[in-house]
């Protein structure tokens, strides 16, 4: 049946592995690079992270914090070499296996695809950035466990637009009743409900003081069986992880009988 839950549509940075703070490093190893004396502090890269895609994020920072910097005539190309450079960085630090997956993410990945569901990618970054992930932290070429790949190549309008849901839906030829997204943000929330799916909040330290208002349930991580998760917002806690179990049950609460 269409309203029956079929596929889970996942975010990548933040919410399959502790991305974010990889990413920072890399933007400041690209601007030493570059000669640059810029320096994202956390606490800066975690206002920056209100804007989604790299080249936007190094746009906003310089009409925010270096207004008075003399941008060569081709700003755009300026910025495309600096993020490539950042993305050199980035898949560097995968491939060296210093980014774990989040708590619960290969075991709640696992049981989906024994219990028959579909898995999809719904992220705003690089196609480089999830294949390195993806590959290195799963040790599997990336199309081995996910059906459609949707990244910033696939949808350039970045979340809170609902571009790259509606493309893995329209992909997948499913209805968004059939799925539950799984996120880290509230960008990455308003973009899943934009395009009409349910969302499951996985928080990290980036973003757990975002607004998930509208979430079916805000957890710390998805658990495992000797670290179980938190519910922080939400009716209904999973019983020390979440498993298919737990999300057909969330999924029964938000469709018709």
């Amino acid at each position: 049946m269409q309203h029956e839950l079929q596929a889970l549509l996942l975010d990548v940075d933040g919410t399959l592995a502790d991305t974010e703070d990889i990413h920072r490093q890399a933007f400041n190893a690209a601007f030493a690079q570059a000669g640059l004396d810029w320096n994202w502090d956390q606490a800066l890269y975690s206002e920056l992270l209100a804007v989604t895609g790299g080249k936007e994020r190094i746009r906003y920072f310089l009409d925010r914090e270096r207004p008075d910097f003399n941008l060569p005539d081709d700003a755009n190309a300026f910025i495309a070499e600096l993020h490539a450079g950042k993305t050199r960085f980035y898949v560097d630090a995968l491939a060296s296996g210093s980014v774990p997956l989040r708590p619960g993410v290969e075991r709640l990945l696992n049981e989906a695809r024994a219990a028959g569901l579909r898995l999809a990618i719904a992220t705003t970054t690089t196609p480089d950035n999830v294949i390195a992930l993806l590959e290195h932290s799963f040790g599997v070429p990336a199309t081995g466990w996910f059906e459609v790949i949707a990244d910033a190549g696939a949808a350039p309008v970045k979340k809170p637009a609902p571009d790259v849901y509606e493309h893995a839906l329209d992909k997948m030829q499913l209805s968004p009743a059939a799925c539950i997204a799984i996120e880290d943000s509230h960008n990455g929330l308003l973009s899943a409900k934009a395009a009409g799916v349910d969302t499951l909040i996985t928080v990290n330290s980036y973003t757990e003081r975002q607004d998930f208002d509208g979430a079916l349930a805000v957890l710390d991580h998805l658990g495992e069986p000797d670290m179980p998760c938190t519910l922080l917002a939400g009716g209904r806690a999973p019983d020390g992880m979440v498993d298919v179990e737990y999300l057909l049950q969330l999924h029964r609460q938000t469709v018709p009988a």
